[in-house]
């Protein structure tokens, strides 16, 4: 498969590093500066609506919240481009499979999306994720700018895999639910050998690359164009159920929806694993993180933030439900908590619950 950053001109490269080193210098500058205006203005605000209208009326406030749109903007263009440069090549590829691959690719054309997924240039994507072959490509490659370079490698899906999905030796069957372009799902694989890895989404581009690119990586996967919260699968028949970023794009009734489908899923015992993001208590870095939705159209951001995830997944019978702290750098699963940070992150967290025996 190509790798169309290793094929970027001189021009296409340096557009790239300027709006990468852009967004660094946003989180670890422009951020902190932020971050010391609001402390400055007085005694910690007692909830995350008391820090919104403090941080709205921060002078810093309107540079922060452009900057973080215009950099975005800035990510798709320049990546949008270099993809639609190579578009006629980059098309033919996901057609150039094996013989005999190994893996499996369902695409279902009939699939309705729902408004709440087509109604919206999510991330502010043109055309989201959903629209083109192309726009997975873009997604691909503007992903790794939103990410800062460090999950190069999916080095943030294989520490989410490691340390938060459970010793399953015997494991026969485990669903990646809105798998996009498969970089949640390829990890599974190493993690669970013996079992039939299978990657959901509802966007057949996404889906198409997915499956290239792990026909070219020798992975068994079996992808298959479908709605989380209704997946077709047999009921009570994965070990464990699982997805990364995906809840938090969902209104909340379709979240309660995809949680009672993975319960349906799962066998006795089987554990169900989300890694999403979580308020950490800090109610400024919680107040950025909620108006992050708005900056960066994700409208249904905030109904992750206002439902009690432990509560659905009990009325849904699983147990155990709970979040835990997720460190994207290295550590992984942190049970003790996010710890201090000075820059702009994301407060990862994994929501884990497991089906009773019984």
């Amino acid at each position: 498969m190509i790798d169309i950053e290793k094929r970027l001109t001189l021009d296409e490269r340096s557009a790239v590093d300027f709006v990468l080193t852009l967004r660094k210098r946003w989180s670890d500058t422009v951020y902190p500066a932020l971050a010391d205006e609001y402390h400055a203005t007085g005694p910690a605000a007692d909830d995350i609506d008391g820090a919104v209208e403090r941080l709205h009326r921060l002078s810093l406030y309107p540079w922060y919240s452009h900057l973080e749109r215009v950099q975005q903007k800035m990510l798709w263009k320049t990546v949008g481009e270099a993809v639609l440069g190579r578009a006629e090549t980059l098309r033919r590829q996901l057609d150039d499979l094996p013989d005999h691959p190994r893996g499996d690719l369902r695409l279902a054309p009939e699939t309705e999306l729902p408004g709440w997924y087509t109604d919206y240039d999510i991330h502010i994507q043109p055309g989201s994720f959903h629209s083109d072959d192309l726009s997975a490509y873009v997604y691909e490659l503007g992903a790794r700018i939103v990410m800062l370079r460090d999950n190069d490698g999916y080095k943030f899906h294989r520490l989410f895999t490691e340390t938060a999905l459970p010793e399953v030796p015997e494991a026969s069957r485990v669903v990646d639910i809105g798998c996009g372009f498969g970089k949640s799902t390829r990890p599974l694989a190493d993690r669970y050998p013996a079992a039939e890895i299978i990657g959901i989404d509802l966007a057949a581009p996404g889906l198409r690359l997915a499956h290239a690119e792990a026909e070219a990586d020798g992975a068994a996967i079996r992808y298959v164009q479908g709605d989380g919260r209704d997946t077709g699968l047999e009921a009570g028949s994965c070990d464990v159920v699982t997805g990364t970023m995906v809840l938090h794009e969902m209104p909340a009734e379709a979240v309660r929806e995809t949680v009672a489908e993975a319960a349906r899923l799962l066998k006795p015992g089987g554990t169900m694993s989300f890694l999403e993001f979580h308020p950490t208590g800090d109610a400024f870095r919680d107040a950025t993180i909620h108006e992050h939705a708005e900056r960066n159209n994700e409208p249904f951001f905030r109904d992750l933030f206002a439902t009690d995830l432990p509560a659905v997944c009990a009325e849904a019978g699983l147990t155990g439900a709970g979040w835990t702290p997720f460190d994207e750098r290295h550590d992984g699963v942190r049970p003790d908590g996010w710890g201090e940070r000075r820059e702009w992150h994301f407060p990862w967290a994994v929501l884990t619950a497991t089906k009773p025996q019984n």
